[in-house]
């Protein structure tokens, strides 16, 4: 592989890596030209982190060699990729969340032998790049303060102070609100014309193709095409993807919606002092898909959470099939669950897995304590792995291991672990909270089919997403939520991007009007 000025910036010849019997990369080469913004997508599960660990020093690669500006280098760990003049923002940023932006940036580069000198070395140099590209952060402010584009930039930041002039970004845009993407698209334009070459991993192929001047595919490991972004399309890369043709549109049966099964009457959800969710109504039938759109912290997760059980509200009612809940008459998550409800949980992580359990484990949390998995003094281990074999079949999770650790499964398959344990408990109502966050584009067409087929089945869907084309492919009814408020609702076949945005955008006046 031979670039034509006869140089790439970052160069990988026969790249391979196992773990156990799993070949996660199997000689890969990749060239990334200097000041390009090169793509690599992927499924989950293909190998792209497999090999940016390996590029950033947190594997070392079993065969093969890698390659800075023409001459191969040894990278064993990440102070060397640091010192080749590698920087990586991770998808889960690696920030101390009660330090400043300057006391993380700082952190194990002090830059002098007095601490209080070192500081102002590095807050001259940060406001120096600040300047250059457009990444301007509260530098006293603690982290935790701070919204997560805001974040990103310091982890950006970061790196630019270490003279990083080959960037990895690791699924930048999974935690990102759309203006927050847009601003970082302006950074990362800013830094190509200044000549830092960026790796970008992705599964959005939006992004692909509005960013990126180069992509690389890889599935089942292998890198198994490079394109020119101007000469291919999306649909050729997701073909690539996944190695079969996608579907472009979800078959919707036509039905009428049946009786109401979920209706929320003026909800009040106060949550560390603040009003999350204000005099929130809405309804959910038998057969429907009610979809919230709406930019991330508007109140649609203390919203779910609310219904869910897991946080209190301190106003108005919901009325579960024939059950009636108020504030003085709360229901747990378990006693939900009784009545027919199951939930999606937005964070996985944090909400929908124990990362340390087996798969088979985490895929029966919540409902532990019914009679098919317990005897009262043990659970049913030949059961749950039974049950578990039969979900992953059904679900496609790979691995098919259901002893594997949940943390070494790809985001979407852990998703498909928690989906597969709520659809398969078979619930009346179902509260599913960005059902593909973090998901490549085949396991979404999945995801896609089952949730609409919960609802040709005649379950009672409340959908929240900030994907508008998922909640434009999936819902019924569109309810806009900002602020706390419902400010606007439209119908499946009247939703477009401009009417929902125009919506989002005027939300104070809708709401006032």
């Amino acid at each position: 592989m031979a670039e034509q000025n006869g140089q790439y910036a970052l160069e990988l010849r026969g790249i391979s890596k196992r773990f156990g019997r799993v070949r996660a990369n199997d000689d890969i080469n990749l060239g990334v030209k200097a000041g390009d913004i090169h793509g690599i997508i992927g499924e989950n599960g293909a190998g792209k982190s497999t090999l940016v660990s390996i590029i950033y020093g947190f594997y070392t690669a079993d065969s093969g060699e890698m390659l800075i500006n023409g001459q191969p280098v040894t990278i064993q760990n990440s102070q060397q990729a640091i010192a080749a003049g590698i920087g990586m923002v991770h998808q889960h940023f690696m920030l101390v969340d009660n330090f400043t932006a300057l006391e993380n940036i700082m952190l194990g580069a002090e830059g002098g032998s007095l601490l209080k000198e070192g500081e102002q070395q590095v807050r001259a140099r940060l406001l120096e790049l600040a300047q250059t590209y457009g990444l301007e952060v509260p530098l006293d402010t603690p982290v935790e303060a701070l919204s997560l584009g805001v974040q990103q930039r310091i982890e950006i930041l970061k790196a630019l102070y270490r003279q990083a002039r080959i960037l990895i970004l690791d699924e930048p845009t999974g935690v990102l609100t759309p203006q927050e993407t847009d601003d970082l698209f302006k950074i990362l334009n800013t830094l190509r014309d200044d000549g830092v070459t960026i790796l970008l991993i992705t599964h959005k192929l939006r992004e692909i193709m509005a960013i990126t001047d180069h992509v690389s595919v890889m599935r089942h490991g292998k890198m198994v095409a490079d394109r020119a972004t101007a000469q291919t399309s999306a649909a050729e890369l997701a073909e690539l993807m996944v190695g079969r043709k996608i579907k472009q549109q979800l078959e919707r049966q036509a039905q009428a919606p049946g009786q109401t099964l979920l209706q929320v009457d003026k909800l009040t959800v106060i949550d560390h002092k603040v009003r999350r969710v204000k005099e929130v109504s809405l309804s959910v039938a038998a057969g429907e898909i009610v979809g919230i759109a709406g930019v991330s912290g508007n109140g649609q997760s203390e919203l779910l959470q609310a219904l869910a059980g897991i946080l209190p509200f301190q106003a108005g009612s919901v009325q579960l099939g024939e059950t009636r809940i108020t504030p003085q008459q709360r229901k747990t998550p378990d006693e939900l669950r009784a009545l027919g409800m199951a939930h999606v949980p937005e964070d996985r992580h944090r909400m929908g897995l124990v990362l340390p359990f087996a798969a088979y484990q985490s895929a029966i949390l919540g409902y532990q304590d019914q009679p098919r998995y317990n005897n009262r003094l043990t659970l049913k281990q030949h059961y749950m792995l039974d049950e578990y074999s039969e979900r992953a079949e059904l679900f496609d999770i790979r691995p098919r291991d259901e002893r594997l650790s949940c943390s070494n499964f790809s985001g979407g398959n852990q998703q498909k672990i928690v989906l597969a344990r709520e659809f398969q408990a078979d619930p009346s109502v179902l509260l599913i909270g960005q059902p593909t966050r973090g998901v490549d584009i085949g396991a979404i067409e999945f995801i896609h089919q089952q949730i609409m087929a919960m609802r040709n089945a005649g379950k009672g869907i409340l959908l929240v997403s900030v994907e508008l084309d998922e909640i434009m492919t999936l819902a019924d009814r569109i309810l806009v939520m900002c602020d706390g408020l419902i400010t606007g609702e439209v119908s499946h076949a009247d939703a477009n991007e401009r009417s929902l945005g125009l919506m989002m955008a005027n939300a104070t006046q809708e709401a006032s009007a």
